[in-house]
C-alpha cells in the first residue's frame, strides 16, 4: 500500500511537466505571460495533488478573466483556457488620458499597442475613486454586457446614479437609459424591438428600460 501511494503522490511519472502546459484564451487586453506564470507554480507537482479548481480561482482573480478552465491530462500535461474580456469601457479623466477597465470594474494592463476604436468612454474625475463608486460599477456591468454593435456606437456614458446608467448612441439619435445592471438579457431584448422597429419608435429617440416590462418611448 506505502509503495502504491508514493508511486501515485511522489513518482517522476506523474510530475506536472512545465512543458506540457498548454494556455490559450489570451487577447490583447489580458496576457498569456501572466497566465503561464499562475499555471507553471504547479509544474514539478503531482497531477494528482493540483487542484484545478484552485488554479481556476486564481487565474479569475486576473484583470479582464471572466473565466478559467483547468483540465489536468495524465500522466504529465495540464490544458489552461480561459476566457478574456475586452474592456468594458475606458475611463477618461480631465488631463485626457484613459484607462481600460472591465466590467468587474478592474484595471486591464494593455499588451503591446491597442486600439480602443469601439470602446465606449466614461468621463471620471479620479480613476481609483471611481472604480470603488457604485454608479461607475454600474455602468461598466452594463456596459460589459452589450454587443458590440451597440457599444461601438456609444457616443456618451452618463451615470448620475447606480439607478440612471444612460448610454447615448450616434451623437444623440438614440438615448437609452438602462436604469441598473439587472435583467440586461431582457433589457437588451426590449432595446433592440423598439430602435429597430420603425412603427415602435416613430419619431422618438429615448428608451427607458428602467423597468423592462414597462418600458417608455420619449
Amino acid at each position: 500500500m506505502a509503495s502504491l501511494g508514493w508511486l501515485l503522490f511522489f513518482s517522476p511519472v506523474f510530475l506536472l511537466d512545465a512543458h506540457q502546459i498548454s494556455v490559450s484564451g489570451e487577447n490583447q487586453w489580458v496576457g498569456k505571460a501572466r497566465v503561464v506564470s499562475i499555471a507553471d507554480k504547479q509544474a514539478g507537482k503531482s497531477l494528482l495533488l493540483v487542484s484545478a479548481g484552485d488554479v481556476e480561482a486564481e487565474l479569475k482573480d486576473i484583470p479582464g478573466v471572466s473565466m478559467a478552465k483547468v483540465e489536468k491530462i495524465y500522466p504529465q500535461a495540464m490544458k489552461v483556457t480561459i476566457t478574456a474580456q475586452e474592456p468594458a469601457a475606458m475611463l477618461k479623466t480631465p488631463d485626457g488620458s484613459e484607462t481600460a477597465v472591465d466590467s468587474y470594474s478592474r484595471v486591464l494592463n494593455k499588451v503591446g499597442h491597442v486600439s480602443t476604436k469601439g470602446i465606449p468612454v466614461v468621463e471620471v474625475r479620479d480613476v481609483k475613486a471611481s472604480l470603488r463608486d457604485r454608479s461607475v460599477q454600474q455602468a461598466l456591468k452594463v456596459l460589459g454586457r452589450l454587443d458590440g454593435n451597440m457599444r461601438g456606437s456609444i457616443t456618451k456614458v452618463t451615470a448620475q446614479t447606480q439607478d440612471s446608467i444612460t448610454t447615448e448612441l450616434n451623437g444623440g439619435q438614440r438615448v437609452i437609459i438602462w436604469g441598473d445592471a439587472s435583467e440586461m438579457k431582457l433589457k437588451k431584448a426590449v432595446v433592440d424591438k423598439i430602435i429597430n422597429d420603425p412603427s415602435k419608435i416613430g419619431d422618438k429617440h429615448q428608451v427607458d428600460v428602467s423597468a423592462p416590462l414597462r418600458p417608455i418611448i420619449k
